[in-house]
């Protein structure tokens, strides 16, 4: 089953500012200074939504939920752009997956906004039998960088992620309050070897940083003779989402 819901895309209101009592600055001198706002931020996503056919004979039992991330070339306002690679693409062609699988679009112009995808991924636990303990998430070049920004900020919230062709912030893993979480985040990268739009060493940072952050079951994947286009060859492959399924929170 496909269907298209909507829901809120970041849209930041300034409701007030309250700032204490501060003392005036005088020239020439450094003074101590605090600010705080209250802000209320409203989030828009338009998705493509399947839910396995087995959900229906099934109504008490609680599914996987995958969150799959298009890349650059699939912003936009045509929501049938996000099915033209990846696991979309492969529902849209009648495939049948044993998960729920969420594939939103980012709107033109934008990059992956991590808080806007979690209260997404809130919003289908809240509505749809969900099985908190197995959500992942998986992306494409930009919907990569998508996934490995989501795995290093809430490593908590995933069980296992599978970015593809994309790179990350290193820094997010030395964090220690996230380090525990991101020891037992089952992880695969893929990269193309001959990608000269996101290089390989991209990927190869990530998968360091998690290794150094005490992961020791990261998975990483190069295809020599794929350029970026490698998501083809990791989607192709029964073994990823196999591998996926079998982890848990």
């Amino acid at each position: 089953m496909i269907s298209r819901w909507t829901g809120l895309w970041a849209t930041v209101l300034f409701v007030g500012s309250a700032l204490a009592a501060q003392p005036q600055p005088k020239p020439g001198q450094q003074t101590a200074q605090e600010f705080r706002r209250e802000i209320r931020t409203e989030h828009r996503l338009d998705y493509l939504l399947y839910v396995p056919k087995a959900a229906d004979a099934e109504p008490t039992k609680r599914w996987p939920l995958v969150l799959f991330l298009h890349g650059a070339g699939e912003r936009g306002t045509n929501l049938n752009a996000v099915a033209v690679h990846g696991p979309p693409k492969w529902v849209a062609a009648g495939k049948e997956y044993p998960f729920i699988l969420a594939s939103p679009q980012c709107p033109p112009g934008q990059v992956w906004n991590s808080t806007t995808l979690l209260a997404l991924i809130d919003e289908l636990q809240a509505s749809l039998p969900v099985d908190a303990r197995r959500v992942y998430v998986t992306g494409l070049s930009m919907g990569g960088y998508g996934t490995w920004e989501l795995a290093v900020k809430h490593p908590e919230r995933f069980a296992a992620v599978a970015p593809i062709c994309g790179g990350g912030e290193r820094i997010r893993t030395l964090l220690p309050a996230q380090r525990e979480a991101l020891k037992t985040l089952g992880v695969w990268a893929f990269h193309g070897g001959k990608d000269n739009v996101v290089v390989p060493a991209e990927t190869e940072r990530m998968v360091e940083a998690f290794k150094k952050a005490g992961n020791e079951s990261v998975k990483h994947t190069v295809y020599p003779e794929a350029g970026h286009d490698s998501w083809t060859q990791a989607y192709n492959d029964p073994a990823l989402f196999e591998w996926m399924l079998k982890q848990s929170r």
